[in-house]
Parts: structure tokens; sequence; C-alpha cells
């Protein structure tokens, strides 16, 4: 939610830094005359508005973070779960390193892999409420910025991460 307040400042704050400005006149006459905005009118330079329907194909971005403990606990999860497949404890732990892993791809802005990893915490757990929302939510940034969201079995690894 923190990401959808700060992207609607932001795109508040380009779109007053964008507005016409006050253009001064030169002129020899003694009387003060007002200053004008000019607007401009013409379509020339302009890109024709969106259809809805052309949006261009999503791509992986954001910050590499290091997803080493998160990895860690998915293949014990995986292990657990492996042994025992009917063990509801086994699949709600499993979804639950998923959550946590998809919750820290968030923060780092890799929506594209955060998505992978919510859609997995629901095949393991169907009915967890904040992995839905998380769905939502990135479904929602995607369709914001007019580009296509990555279908279930595309979503991309976490970006690579190299130690400083």
């Amino acid at each position: 939610m923190k990401y959808l307040i700060a992207l609607t400042i932001v795109a508040g704050s380009i779109g007053c830094a964008t507005s016409p400005q006050p253009v001064q006149q030169n002129s020899n006459s003694s009387r003060p005359e007002r200053s004008q905005t000019v607007v401009a009118h013409s379509t020339e330079n302009q890109t024709p508005p969106s259809t809805g329907g052309d949006k261009t194909k999503w791509s992986q971005g954001g910050d590499p973070i290091d997803t080493k403990a998160f990895d860690d606990a998915i293949k014990t999860a995986e292990k657990a779960f492996a042994g025992k497949a009917n063990d509801p404890a086994a699949k709600k732990a499993l979804a639950e390193a998923y959550l946590k892993r998809g919750v820290a791809l968030t923060d780092a802005r890799q929506y594209a892999s955060a998505l992978g990893d919510y859609r997995r915490t629901i095949k393991y757990d169907a009915e967890n409420k904040e992995a839905k929302d998380w769905i939502d939510k990135i479904v929602m940034i995607y369709d914001s910025m007019n580009k296509s969201y990555p279908k279930e079995g595309e979503e991309p690894p976490p970006l690579p991460f190299t130690k400083k």
C-alpha cells in the first residue's frame, strides 16, 4: 500500500512540475500587463492515447536482495512437504515460506518474482488472504503502468544478488 501512495505522490509531483508556466510579454507601453499562461493546443508532437489493449510486455526490475535465508527455508519446507504431502502443517509451512520471500521481493520492487511466490503460496494455502491481496496489488501496479504481468508459471526467479 505504501508503494501505491508513493507512486501517487510522485505522479502528482511530476504533473505539477509540468504545468503551464506564466510568460512575461515584452511590451514598450507604460501600462502594467498581467502575466499570461501559454498552453500548447497542437497535437503535432503528442503521443496518441492508449486504447487500453496495447499493453507492453512486463519486465523484471527492482533491487537485487539476498534471498538465501528465504531460499533455504523454502528448500527445508519442500523436503518436509515431500515426505508428508497430506500433512496440513507441512503445506502451511511451505506456503508461509513462499509468502515471506514474496513479501521481501515486493519490498525490493521485484514484482514479477514476488507474484510467482504469492501464487505458490495460494497453491499450498488457498485461503491465504495476504497472498491474494498482494496478487491483486501487483496486478494493479502492472495495469497502472499499462504493462502485462507474467502469466502463472512464467514468473522469473529473483534477481541475482552479489555481495559488495
